[in-house]
């Protein structure tokens, strides 16, 4: 399947092509950007579930820092940045991506499951991989830094949310201009990590 062909080709998706993005995911976290200033000009990113890559575009922009993709599919080189072709919960990962960056100021994550339509299993299978990612965030952050993860509106959202919060000082969800409309997609804003 072709990038963008699953929701079809509309504004945003043609918007992401011609100004050079690899998808429109990339307006979601300009807009995070935009609103909570959360990536700095030296930080170290990684990026979660970063194929196709536009996060780590996006990323790369806003940081004179390293970045560092981490999916299970391959992600096309892009320049300035590493990346690394595994699961995240494996820790010889979590030991690369300390070998590649030392520093982690920022982890951010626009994981999502390979839906299967069922609504309630969706969920759940995005909730457990938005866990998964604050435990990641957790292992390899230093204090202070920042984290985005996405989710979806539903019966354990607020369990997510409440995890989250344990580990943060500051923590807000919002809902993006970007999303596709009718999605329940949502997305955990969380600074200041407590270590």
């Amino acid at each position: 399947m072709r990038l963008g062909s699953q929701w079809g080709r509309d504004k945003v998706y043609l918007r992401a092509k011609q100004e050079g993005y690899r998808s429109r995911a990339a307006y979601k976290l300009l807009e995070i950007q935009r609103r909570f200033t959360i990536i700095r000009r030296s930080d170290n990113v990684v990026d979660l579930g970063a194929a196709p890559g536009s996060w780590l575009q996006v990323a790369r922009s806003l940081t004179d820092g390293k970045v560092v993709g981490i999916d299970l599919s391959p992600i096309p080189p892009l320049d300035g940045t590493e990346t690394i072709a595994g699961d995240l919960t494996d820790p010889a990962v979590q030991d690369k991506v300390a070998a590649l960056l030392g520093v982690v100021n920022i982890v951010i994550s626009d994981a999502s499951p390979k839906l299967s339509g069922q609504r309630s299993y969706d969920q759940a299978r995005a909730i457990a991989l938005g866990r998964e990612s604050l435990m990641f965030a957790c292992s390899v952050l230093k204090p202070g830094g920042n984290f985005i993860v996405k989710s979806f509106q539903g019966t354990d959202f607020a369990d997510l949310l409440q995890d989250v919060r344990k580990h943060f000082r500051s923590v807000r969800p919002c809902t993006l201009k970007a999303t596709r409309r009718g999605s329940t997609e949502i997305y955990i804003v969380a600074k200041n990590f407590i270590g």
